[in-house]
């Protein structure tokens, strides 16, 4: 497959059927391997569970797999999303945190369809769960029933009808501080990393975040504006945070027009990752 766009080396900010991606780990490793790209991050929502998959596929075909996530944080009543990378997968205190934020998404679900109900939209937790493949459930899942069953045109009018914020059967689901995200990331000695903050301007809170182990800012992004990657990599290096980049990929269908590789970082900015995280596994030790 040849893109006609330059794409870039590797694509920090994916995500797979483990979570609201449309395509499987080994779907997307592949495509990773189509486009010429040489690294891929796996960063689903509140799971590690596409891990092994990316990295038996990504062995076969040579790519640099980063074992990431990502993880909606609450910051004054703004979304502020943290990315984590190279987070130890065994961490105890990782696979508990992760399963009360993924309980919390079963429950919204619930909330969600009551409300839903209350419209004269049944939708059943069955028809939800047949299009979430992983084990995290998230809103898009229940979009795309809404647009199964006739109710909306597509995943976007789902959300502003129905779903999203302001919307009749938008439902607050519970988060993380930004500061609880990143000791999250970092107690499983992760590097954290702030995403896509051009969505909401979230530069105010950068220093507090950086106190609490913030290690990067994610700049090249498929919702950035070319002031906003001139303002986030400024940032970046003022305060000598890492300046990572991703397109946000979930497929076609769910995510019109982001394409795998079209935003993203060179492979030096992997090896940096690494060799961050590889520091921050010596600290824990030195520290223990």
């Amino acid at each position: 497959m040849v893109s006609p766009y330059t794409l870039y080396e590797a694509d920090l900010h994916c995500h797979t059927t483990a979570s609201d991606g449309l395509l499987t780990p080994t779907e997307l490793v592949r495509l990773v391997a189509e486009l010429g790209l040489k690294g891929v991050a796996i960063t689903d929502h509140d799971t590690i569970q596409g891990w092994d998959e990316a990295e038996d596929v990504g062995s076969n075909y040579q790519i640099q797999i980063l074992k990431g996530i990502e993880l909606n944080t609450n910051w004054h009543g703004e979304e502020v999303h943290i990315l984590g990378y190279e987070l130890d997968g065994s961490s105890s205190y990782l696979k508990g945190k992760l399963g009360g934020l993924r309980e919390a998404r079963e429950q919204r679900m619930f909330n969600i369809l009551d409300r839903l109900a209350t419209l004269g939209i049944d939708i059943s937790e069955d028809e939800v769960r047949q299009f979430a493949q992983g084990e995290s459930i998230g809103r898009p899942h229940i979009a795309q029933v809404l647009l199964n069953r006739g109710f909306v045109r597509s995943i976007k009018e789902g959300f502003e009808r129905y779903i999203g914020r302001g919307a009749p059967a938008y439902v607050p689901r519970y988060k993380l501080t930004p500061e609880e995200g990143i000791e999250l990331v970092r107690k499983a000695q992760g590097v954290a990393v702030l995403a896509h903050p051009g969505i909401g301007r979230l530069e105010e809170g950068i220093p507090a975040w950086i106190e609490a182990g913030l290690q990067g800012i994610e700049v090249q992004h498929s919702e950035h504006k070319p002031e906003d990657v001139l303002r986030y990599s400024t940032l970046a290096e003022q305060y000598n945070l890492l300046a990572t980049g991703g397109s946000d990929f979930h497929g076609e269908a769910r995510k019109p027009g982001v394409e795998v590789g079209r935003w993203g970082v060179s492979l030096n900015v992997v090896e940096q990752i690494f060799s961050l995280a590889k520091q921050n596994r010596l600290s824990m030790i030195r520290e223990s």
